[in-house]
């Protein structure tokens, strides 16, 4: 590669936000500077190449990007859609007037553009892109309250980031428990350079989710009540494809496929099984592992996984699947405290010949799915070493000062404030480390380059899905039910998987560990959307010092004023990071979701 005083020579002040972007891969990742380089400069970089005599530097600039970057577009209008995809007809939000929603589709190098209308109203919104590192663009994560504001009816913000890493994503509302109504699609980032590419023929999409017949502030107007004592969740009314889709898939005999399977259910994990034919895994959250072969997986919400599915060459018949949705805490328990039950469940079909019998059945009598802890890394990445922080997260449901029920880590309940944090970390200037200033949402901060280490202990009796934004953790451990919590001479494993979700079992802990490479403001959160409505949610202050005057686009501020939201200060807009005085310290005792009123 060339030395780095040549790229910045290329760069000019309207590309500094590449630039800034390239610098955080200096370590090992050299690819993206060539790939953010061509995305902002063809004629400039071929000229200098050139000049230079640097025939095979351009060579090697089109083996990483395969073609010259692109800036894609998408205009979006977020609105009410009436359909039915269970067949029980109810409002749901839907983009451009339709449902289900649009993908993102680019590929590595790529610049993604989503210009957002909220004309839907009666509700504010606000999109996160789950997965997506969102390096030097921290403020297009799009979680609400955290790294932006609620973006108000007949308001309108540009959401703009970088395509750095390949794989299967999902982009979805982070507004106050919205995404179960409907406002999600797959985002999918391809490689040229994807080590499977030759081992399969086509793709394939395919979406799992949970269906509640209710919207969401009804749904959790019930569940947070002081009556509700056993912190009990809304359950679904059933189990859809694809949102709404009849799960038939046309193959073609000898053919290989992958499946780009996504859970985006509001709490639910779904077990999924073919007849007779195995999934080869080769990535997960978007991260190339070592293929494995399983015949059966349990994904949680949020998670991905890409499989390998090959029908044989003298296929005569169609192959039904099989996906179950486990309502169950622990469906592994051999004494639960009520009976295991799978009362939603959803047949598709592989169909390679349409005139043959498509009415098949695929039986089950065990739920045995594979361990993806076991799982390999592509690039033999070894475990980051050594430790400089550790962030241990003790989990387990809770009561409110007005005895209503929430979820804590370490005995506190996520309270959402006025100030998005990053806002605060963007003006506080000195003072934004002082973790005390973002108010009660369970702030922790880790230096730049610092190797951090998290900890959760689920004191819980059921199983939950875990996800940190902006980041691929390294998952070192994640044990059996009822292990008891972490100690600190636990085994773990030297070469572990990256993944953005991970389950963590009853009783039990998950050990994490990340290189603090991407200043931000990132959330760490069950992704139950129930538990994370009820306050199970901490929030990682990565870089802080690099944070300073960090700058956030005008649209963004506007869309704040017009909510009459500060955009500077502490949580509660004082310019004293210390002055507590309007700090929201009590969650409210009535649930208002996304729902907006003009005194909103």
């Amino acid at each position: 590669m060339m030395p780095s005083a040549f790229f910045v020579n290329l760069f000019t002040p309207e590309c500094a936000l590449v630039a800034r972007k390239v610098e955080i891969f200096e370590h090992g990742l050299q690819r993206v500077y060539a790939v953010a380089l061509i995305s902002c400069h063809r004629d400039r970089v071929l000229s200098a190449v050139m000049q230079r005599r640097q025939l095979a530097f351009l060579i090697a600039l089109a083996r990483v990007s395969g073609s010259w970057a692109k800036t894609v577009n998408f205009d979006w209008n977020v609105t009410w859609v009436f359909t039915s995809p269970d067949g029980f007809g109810r409002p749901i939000i839907g983009i451009n007037d339709k449902w289900p929603c649009p993908m993102i589709e680019a590929n590595v190098g790529d610049t993604v553009v989503v210009n957002l209308l909220n004309q839907l109203g009666n509700e504010t919104t606000g999109l996160h892109f789950h997965g997506i590192n969102q390096i030097s663009t921290n403020t297009m994560d799009g979680a609400v309250g955290t790294n932006q504001c609620p973006l108000p009816p007949d308001h309108s913000v540009k959401y703009r980031f970088y395509a750095d890493e390949p794989g299967t994503y999902w982009w979805h509302s982070h507004s106050m428990g919205q995404y179960p109504d409907g406002l999600r699609g797959p985002l999918i980032i391809h490689d040229s350079d994807d080590p499977y590419q030759d081992d399969y023929d086509e793709e394939v999409i395919l979406t799992l989710s949970d269906w509640y017949r209710d919207q969401t502030p009804t749904l959790m107007t019930a569940m947070i009540q002081p009556d509700n004592t056993d912190f009990a969740p809304p359950l679904p009314n059933s189990t859809i494809i694809n949102d709404g889709g009849n799960g038939h898939i046309s193959v073609e005999a000898g053919k290989t496929y992958r499946l780009r399977l996504i859970n985006w259910s509001a709490m639910f994990s779904t077990f999924i099984q073919f007849d007779s034919l195995n999934m080869d895994i080769i990535s997960i959250d978007a991260s190339y592992v070592k293929r494995q072969t399983a015949q059966q997986l349990r994904i949680s919400s949020a998670q991905r996984y890409d499989v390998l599915i090959t029908v044989p060459e003298d296929a005569d018949r169609n192959y039904p699947f099989l996906v179950v949705l486990d309502v169950n805490p622990d469906y592994a328990e051999p004494d639960p405290d009520r009976a295991i039950d799978y009362p939603h469940n959803f047949t598709g079909m592989l169909i390679t010949d349409s005139d043959k019998d498509m009415s098949g059945t695929i039986s089950v009598q065990t739920f045995n799915p594979f361990d993806d802890s076991t799982l390999q890394p592509h690039d033999d990445e070894a475990v980051f070493d050594p430790v400089d922080k550790q962030w241990v997260l003790n989990f387990n449901y809770c009561h409110d000062v007005n005895d209503y029920p929430r979820a804590c880590f370490n005995d506190s309940t996520y309270i959402a404030q006025k100030v998005p944090a990053l806002y605060s970390a963007a003006s506080l200037g000195d003072d934004n480390v002082q973790t005390e200033a973002y108010g009660p949402v369970g702030a922790f901060v880790v230096e730049y380059g610092d190797v951090l280490e998290i900890i959760v202990n689920n004191n819980n009796d059921a199983i939950h899905p875990f996800h940190l934004h902006g980041h691929q953790f390294q998952v070192l451990a994640r044990p059996a039910s009822k292990t008891g919590n972490w100690s600190s001479d636990v085994a773990i494993n030297s070469v572990p998987p990256r993944r953005d979700t991970v389950n963590i079992n009853p009783k039990s802990y998950a050990v994490f560990r990340l290189k603090a490479e991407n200043p931000g403001v990132f959330l760490f959160h069950c992704h139950i959307e129930w538990h994370v409505e009820m306050g199970l949610t901490a929030t990682l202050l990565e870089a802080p010092e690099k944070l300073r005057n960090y700058t956030i686009p005008q649209d963004h501020i506007d869309a704040c004023d017009a909510m009459g939201i500060p955009t500077t200060g502490n949580a509660a807009g004082n310019s004293e990071w210390d002055d507590t005085d309007g700090f929201i310290t009590v969650p409210p005792t009535t649930y208002t979701g996304s729902l907006y009123t003009e005194s909103s």
